[in-house]
């Protein structure tokens, strides 16, 4: 996961399609890499420090909630 600091009120974009270069954060990636996929919109509704999911399989996106640590995440093979 990414640790970032969030204002409350601000609109952000989350990276679904883990192509960004500015991750967790969209960089407009998906419209070459992922056609038909889109980030994530999401306004916190406090200051604070959080946890965004880097692994993309979050079920409770854009935040991290573990999923990472799954075998689905561990035991897939690194790209080449």
């Amino acid at each position: 996961p990414f640790p970032v600091e969030l204002k409350a009120g601000k609109t952000y974009g989350w990276c679904s399609c883990g192509h960004s270069k500015r991750q967790p954060f969209c960089d407009g990636s998906h419209k070459k890499a992922a056609p038909g996929m889109s980030p994530l919109r999401f306004t916190p509704q406090e200051d604070g420090p959080a946890w965004l999911c880097g692994c993309k399989r979050t079920q409770n996106p854009p935040y991290c909630d573990g999923t990472h640590n799954g075998e689905a995440v561990q035991g897939a093979p690194l790209p080449t």
